[in-house]
Parts: structure tokens; C-alpha cells; sequence
């Protein structure tokens, strides 16, 4: 049971963390144009560059399990408001449900934890960690 909560934990993340770490590293090739879509939304351009290392760090950091409940309650926040500032659209609310979708697996994944195959296990950080 506990093998199968760990292996069940560690593919959740991978799914989880593709997302963050594939956009982040996409956005590297127009930053410019990340900045004019986050003003856009109402939100400072100068924005941008920390957007970007935000999904890159927290992504890396929810695969391989570091840091994993606080890094996935920051996503789920980060999931939050961009559904909110820039994939509530009237007429079409899928992107906004994939935002809110998205921010509730990452607080399962909070509640839940990172597993035995996660950094946090192997550095004794994560407590309730099945072996």
C-alpha cells in the first residue's frame, strides 16, 4: 500500500510538474512579449523574468519532491490568479476550470505529500512520508 502511494505520488507530480517547467522554458524564448501579455492582465511587465524562474524553480522543485507542500500551496495560489487575471473569459471557461483544476490537484498534492521517491523523503524533511 505504502509502495503504491509513493509510486501514485511521484507520477502525480511528474504530470504536475511538466506543466510549470515546459511553460516556464517556453516563455524564455519571448520574454518580451510574456512581459506585454502579464501588463495585459494588469499586472506589472517588470514581472516577467520572475514569473518565468518561478515556474522553472517550483516546477523542478514539485518533480523531484523538494520543498513539495509549501512549493505546491505557492502553485496552487500562482494557478489561482492567473485564472482569475487572465483565463476568466466570458464565453469560454476552460481555461479558467484548467487553472482551478490544476490548483486543486497541487493542494492534493499539499495535503497529500511528495512520497517516499521525492527529495523530501530522502532528507527526512517531509514527515508523514510513507516509506
Amino acid at each position: 500500500m505504502a509502495q503504491s502511494h509513493s509510486l501514485g505520488a511521484l507520477v502525480a507530480r511528474v504530470f504536475l510538474a511538466v506543466l510549470f517547467v515546459v511553460a516556464g522554458f517556453g516563455k524564455l524564448g519571448d520574454v518580451a512579449g510574456f512581459s506585454q501579455y502579464l501588463a495585459s492582465g494588469g499586472l506589472p511587465a517588470v514581472l516577467a523574468w520572475p514569473a518565468v524562474l518561478f515556474e522553472i524553480l517550483a516546477g523542478l522543485a514539485i518533480l523531484v519532491g523538494l520543498f513539495t507542500r509549501p512549493v505546491a500551496i505557492l502553485v496552487a495560489i500562482f494557478c489561482l490568479a492567473t485564472g482569475l487575471l487572465y483565463h476568466l473569459v466570458p464565453g469560454d471557461s476552460t481555461g479558467f476550470m484548467k487553472n482551478l483544476a490544476l490548483a486543486g490537484g497541487y493542494l492534493a498534492l499539499a495535503l497529500a505529500g511528495p512520497g517516499a521517491y521525492s527529495v523530501d523523503a530522502k532528507m527526512g524533511t517531509d514527515r508523514t512520508v510513507a516509506a
